[in-house]
């Protein structure tokens, strides 16, 4: 299968979207039973992640707390006043990989893939590809 791209608008600047929905449909349009997906973020600014999807408090805390620890302002020698969201994503990640199971994504109960914008608004893109076993 080749990659599919998903093309995701962004309402801030720093946000954690849910894309577990987009997976799973990307998982049923490629028939994948069993196998893996491989999410890939192409952007030095955005990132992808696993985490609870219970309750939306968890992202807000992860926002909070990268912008506590990584604050947009600070002694960077970058010049376009983006430096923290370079650092962000490349503590974050940019690719995952994950199962597919009897045509389902292979998650814990409570887990959810989020993309993870960190200088937005933007318009951005995520990279799909499955590989069945």
């Amino acid at each position: 299968m080749k990659v599919k791209t998903i093309s995701i608008e962004t309402r801030t600047r720093d946000e954690m979207i849910n894309i577990t929905s987009l997976i799973q449909e990307f998982i049923s349009e490629s028939a994948l039973i069993d196998g893996i997906v491989i999410i890939h973020i192409p952007h030095t600014t955005a990132a992808v992640t696993i985490n609870e999807n219970a309750d939306p408090d968890v992202c807000r805390d992860i926002i909070y707390k990268l912008a506590k620890d990584i604050p947009q302002s600070g002694n960077y020698h970058h010049g376009e006043g983006n430096s923290d969201a370079h650092v962000k994503s490349s503590l974050v990640g940019s690719t995952l990989t994950l199962i597919a199971e009897k045509g389902q994504l292979l998650l814990g109960t409570w887990q959810a893939v989020y993309f993870c914008e960190f200088d937005g608004p933007r318009s951005r893109k995520i990279y799909l590809k499955a590989r069945a076993d």
